[in-house]
């Protein structure tokens, strides 16, 4: 079902050791997927557990029919996380393997800015995306003629926008960047265009912590925010130092500046994934998006997890089900008008090519 070697190829792939089967989870021989289930006893009951091995036989035989794969972000529920999905990531680690990946349908398990950058990347394939609502609050916070008029306000400045945006923004930008690059890539275009002035959208937390980290460069920020990782407060930091002794905080850049302030690291949900492995903190918590605590914990069985839940809407939208009904019905099919995607291509290749 999983190809390992693919799961693990690209830089940023999180290593959530996925043929993992964590320690004490009920060992259940005749149930359906036993292996599968080991993995998602925590979040899924037995009377449950044979529904969903249903979609999850009836997806691989279905991957297996259109030759295609499913990429899983790491805020996909656990019961797709560690099931269906055959390449797991963040935004960017998706980005790369999109390019690679040998097979004739992509299916995204994620939102929809990432079913276009899949389909940006790869033209000729076909990219499905379960639910078309699947949206995001930083992708709607700006469009391409929001960017036309910056370049007006700003002649002869860059335009590096988060990946998190639609493809007309993208195609209106020099660059794009994810959380887990943005630092290198503004330095680079920086370099690249000999300027110390750039604008960076549409996350404002996320171009106000990179700010903190290039002091010689001035980044001119627009006022988009994850409905997610804006709710969080340095309060909530505080609480959870109280209530919880010890706890090791990470927070996500798309956090306020004061909440990153107020944890012990910051990075991209891969770079957390990577924290967590390599510092093993006896008790951690993640300021981001609640499943991918839940996706991670699998692999560290030794680890507490503390669980501050604010979960996706958007990304709650994709199914086990919607992924089967779109692999059987082959909806919904990604279109990119062609004038559009050869300049939104452009600014995504830019980012890649920069390591």
């Amino acid at each position: 079902m999983l190809d390992l070697n693919v799961a693990t190829r690209a830089e940023n792939v999180n290593e959530f050791s996925r043929a993992y089967v964590p320690e004490g989870a009920p060992q259940v021989p005749d149930m359906p997927l036993a292996h599968l289930y080991a993995r998602v006893s925590k979040h899924v009951t037995p009377a449950e557990w044979p529904l969903i091995a249903r979609d999850v036989e009836a997806i691989e035989r279905l991957k297996r029919e259109r030759n295609a794969v499913v990429l899983g972000h790491n805020y996909q529920a656990p019961e797709i996380f560690n099931t269906v999905a055959d390449i797991v990531g963040d935004s960017l680690a998706l980005a790369r393997e999109a390019v690679t990946v040998d097979a004739d349908v992509i299916v995204m398990a994620g939102v929809h800015f990432m079913a276009e950058t899949a389909k940006l990347l790869n033209p000729s394939k076909t990219v499905l995306m379960p639910d078309m609502k699947a949206g995001c609050s930083l992708a709607e916070s700006i469009t391409a003629a929001d960017i036309r008029l910056l370049r007006q306000r700003y002649p002869g400045v860059p335009v590096v926008t988060y990946v998190n945006t639609s493809a007309e923004v993208k195609a209106e930008s020099d660059y794009c960047c994810t959380s887990g690059n943005a630092v290198k890539v503004v330095r680079a275009v920086a370099r690249e265009w000999g300027v110390n002035r750039i604008l960076m959208l549409p996350d404002e937390y996320l171009a106000q912590n990179v700010q903190k980290e290039v002091p010689e460069l001035e980044l001119i920020a627009w006022k988009g925010h994850c409905e997610v990782h804006e709710r969080f407060t340095p309060a909530d930091i505080r609480d959870l130092r109280e209530n919880h002794p010890g706890v090791v905080v990470l927070a996500h850049p798309e956090c306020p500046p004061e909440v990153v302030a107020a944890a012990d690291y910051a990075g991209s949900t891969a770079g957390m994934a990577d924290y967590v492995r390599d510092e093993k903190p006896a008790r951690v918590v993640l300021i981001t998006e609640c499943s991918m605590a839940d996706n991670v914990a699998v692999g560290h069985p030794d680890i507490e997890f503390v669980r501050p839940c604010n979960l996706c809407p958007h990304m709650r939208r994709i199914t086990l089900g919607n992924i089967r009904r779109s692999l059987e019905t082959m909806t919904h099919q990604v279109e990119i008008d062609p004038a559009i995607a050869d300049r939104a291509r452009l600014a995504v290749e830019r980012m890649l090519a920069i390591r």
